[in-house]
């Protein structure tokens, strides 16, 4: 069994310096953990393309959504994307996950701390807030979904969750 590389050990430095528990996976340039936030657990995958010095930092949260429902969340999420500048929104509809995905293409094969740390808070604080969106589709009722404005609906700051800070963060 080959040990890491030098990039998948910068990230793991990275999170060390947090305090983040993690996981290396065996035989990949993976690392896993997971997060409490605000609205909900976040799944976190970490992945080193070693040939690009690349990474790829993905959370997710399982959400299930009937069919008829479906149509709106991918709406909301396509809307929610456009108004990103890094990384972007998913959902899977074979695993029935909410997925965020962001990656880093660095200059060295040691990765800057800080840049990861500030992937790592991005993905978490992406897929928590856009959840509370995703319930209210969920919720609403059959009948009333025509007048559900997915616009509309990307505006409440009522459902937006308070910005934490590392200390704040539970894994």
């Amino acid at each position: 069994m080959r040990p890491p590389s030098i990039q998948l050990t910068s990230v793991a430095d990275a999170f060390n310096e947090h305090n983040w528990a993690h996981e290396i996976l065996e035989g990949r340039e993976v690392l896993t953990t997971a997060f409490e936030a605000h609205h909900t657990r976040v799944q976190l995958f970490a992945q080193v393309f070693t040939q690009l010095n690349s990474l790829t930092i993905v959370g997710e949260t399982a959400f299930d959504i009937d069919e008829i429902r479906q149509p709106l969340l991918l709406e909301m999420l396509h809307r929610a994307n456009k108004q990103m500048n890094l990384g972007g929104l998913e959902y899977d509809l074979d695993r029935r996950r909410v997925v965020f995905r962001i990656t880093n293409i660095f200059e060295r094969e040691k990765f800057d701390k800080d840049i990861v740390s500030t992937m790592v808070h991005c993905s978490i604080a992406e897929v928590d807030r856009i959840i509370p969106f995703c319930s209210i589709i969920q919720q609403t009722a059959e009948d009333l979904l025509d007048d559900l404005s997915i616009e509309r609906l990307l505006l409440r700051q009522d459902l937006l969750p308070p910005v934490p800070g590392d200390e704040e963060m539970d894994i």
